[in-house]
């Protein structure tokens, strides 16, 4: 396998340190974050956004019991 050198400012830099987990190698990061899915993690809604989406689960259900 090769390597090579992607010259970036550190500002930049910076920003990526913040994405990157502190469990994995930069090779890992910058394929995780240039994959085309991403898998859903636990807790990876905000709680408005659970909320919305158990609201809309109710109403749903209350949808196929009114049938």
């Amino acid at each position: 396998m090769s390597r090579t050198s992607i010259p970036v400012d550190s500002s930049t830099k910076d920003l990526l340190d913040d994405l990157k987990r502190d469990d994995e190698t930069w090779d890992e990061f910058l394929t995780r974050i240039a994959a085309d899915e991403e898998p859903i993690e636990a807790g990876a809604w905000s709680t408005d956004e659970a909320e919305r989406a158990k609201e809309r689960v109710r109403k749903s259900r209350e949808n196929w019991d009114d049938r």
